[in-house]
């Protein structure tokens, strides 16, 4: 029964990938962390990418749950807080399976979700780590050129960027940016105060991001 519940949710899944409409989701976590910090930042994500790498996504962010089908109709799931992260085993396996089938998971740390997300990662690839990924890797080299990987966006502690990923067959099923805080850089101009150059240097990355997804 599981499988044939697996199979028709990857079948879902690839129905939506192949849509003429595009759609993508943050990710409603457990444990008290705040999954919905940055309101402003994906739907201007969104809009950068439909007016610079001709995507069409919905200007409107969907919400969804790990342990739900609904996952499956998401090409790309955005996930970002500060605190606690917390994944029963059944949404875990759900996480899994959607990832292995196609998937694509970006978690943005707004800075203290690290050591929380370790913990529950290992729920859901038990059997895997979290890769640093080189300056070239193809997400570095999409529309946008970024010879030195990941940019820094919020000074906090001093730390260096790490872009981080877990792969399946070389293909990166997961994306962990770490010390960056990209999401801060995609909120609306007066929310942080970020200047206009360091506003468009998060954007373009985060073009990257959902460039690449689409497109593996």
């Amino acid at each position: 029964m599981r499988l044939l519940t697996t199979l028709i949710l990857i079948i879902a899944m690839l129905t939506s990938f192949t849509g003429s409409s595009q759609e993508i989701a943050v990710l409603k976590y457990k444990g008290g962390g705040d999954w919905y910090a940055n309101p402003t930042a994906l739907p201007n994500l969104i809009r950068f990418c439909n007016q610079n790498i001709q995507t069409r996504i919905n200007p409107r962010p969907q919400t969804v749950e790990p342990g739900s089908a609904l996952l499956f109709q998401y090409p790309f799931v955005h996930m970002t807080g500060h605190g606690n992260v917390y994944f029963s085993e059944e949404e875990a396996r759900n996480l899994r399976t959607y990832l292995l089938a196609g998937g694509f998971l970006h978690i943005d740390d707004n800075y203290g979700m690290e050591p929380y997300l370790r913990k529950e990662l290992k729920k859901v690839f038990p059997d895997r780590e979290l890769e640093e990924l080189s300056p070239e890797h193809p997400l570095f080299n999409q529309q946008f050129k970024f010879p030195d990987g990941l940019p820094k966006i919020h000074e906090h502690d001093g730390k260096r960027p790490q872009a981080l990923g877990i792969f399946d067959e070389n293909r990166l099923v997961l994306l962990f940016t770490f010390e960056s805080d990209l999401g801060d850089g995609w909120e609306d101009p007066e929310v942080h105060n970020d200047p206009d150059e360091v506003r468009l240097k998060a954007l373009r990355m985060g073009a990257n991001i959902i460039q690449y997804a689409f497109k593996n």
